[in-house]
């Protein structure tokens, strides 16, 4: 599995970003996705996750009410819309996918040692 993720960059707090993360080589549909971020000196922290069917998300709390993940398996790309932006989301964003298997239509994981594929990462800078 390929992954490239976009649409980081610099705002404002308060202000908004949309990432999106393109995959490859599997069967999109088929497993499901995560959102993980890496802040300068922190260790990489759970962010989102969508299930296969997109039918079921899950947040850090830190997120949630500000944060949505979607999915769209016909161009086999994810979503993470950012809204409300703080200073303290900064960070760089990565994608991820987890190895072959048969996923249940509604799992996720929010452990980031069950994804085997990560994306190369998009920064997102938010400005007090």
């Amino acid at each position: 599995v390929q992954l490239q993720a976009s649409g980081g960059g610099l705002v404002q707090a308060g202000g908004s970003l949309r990432l999106s993360c393109a995959a490859s080589g599997r069967t999109f549909s088929s497993y499901p996705m995560g959102w993980f971020r890496q802040a300068p000196g922190k260790e990489r922290a759970f962010v989102a996750a969508i299930s296969r069917s997109a039918d079921t998300t899950h947040y850090a709390d830190s997120v949630k009410g500000r944060f949505t993940c979607s999915r769209d398996n016909a161009k086999n790309t994810v979503y993470l819309e950012m809204n409300s932006l703080k200073p303290e989301d900064t960070a760089v964003y990565y994608c991820a996918a987890p190895q072959g298997g048969d996923y249940g239509r509604s799992y996720t994981s929010t452990d980031a040692s069950s994804y085997e594929y990560w994306g190369q990462g998009t920064q997102v800078t938010v400005s007090s």
